[in-house]
């Protein structure tokens, strides 16, 4: 499935909740979800920056395509953070630098966010794409 194709899913999913309590308990279930992240990636150069929360990211790099891991230490940030693996992880970095992730407004995280988990969302968003520009001039 594609990068639009899954957060086509991610839409759809966040339609069948009615308010945003309903949306926030579906966040924080999907941050339950999440693979815990070995404690040996839990390091300071994986640690996302501009962040309220600590949320450590790792990637790794198969056939091509971009895995990532993560976890936090606050419960809706590690639900934020599964969102966006759902959506970037085993793609290309070229897919992962060109993905414009409409999600995000389309299911309201914009407007329903704190300025603080605003910030940190996007700065989720920018450690990923650094990681894909850093793979990508890697196997250039």
């Amino acid at each position: 499935m594609d990068i639009n194709s899954i957060q086509d899913e991610i839409v759809e999913e966040f339609t069948l909740f009615e308010d945003w309590l309903d949306k926030y308990e579906h966040i924080i279930n999907l941050g339950k979800e999440l693979t815990e992240l070995d404690t040996s990636h839990r390091v300071d150069e994986n640690l996302v920056k501009g962040c309220q929360s600590q949320v450590w990211l790792n990637a790794n790099h198969n056939k091509g395509k971009l895995l990532f891991e993560a976890d936090s230490d606050a419960l809706i940030t590690k639900g934020l953070i599964a969102l966006l693996i759902r959506v970037l992880s085993n793609n290309s970095s070229k897919e992962i630098m060109d993905a414009e992730l409409y999600f995000i407004d389309k299911i309201g995280l914009g407007n329903h966010l704190s300025p603080n988990r605003a910030n940190g969302l996007a700065s989720m968003v920018k450690k990923i794409k650094t990681y894909a520009i850093a793979y990508s001039a890697i196997n250039n």
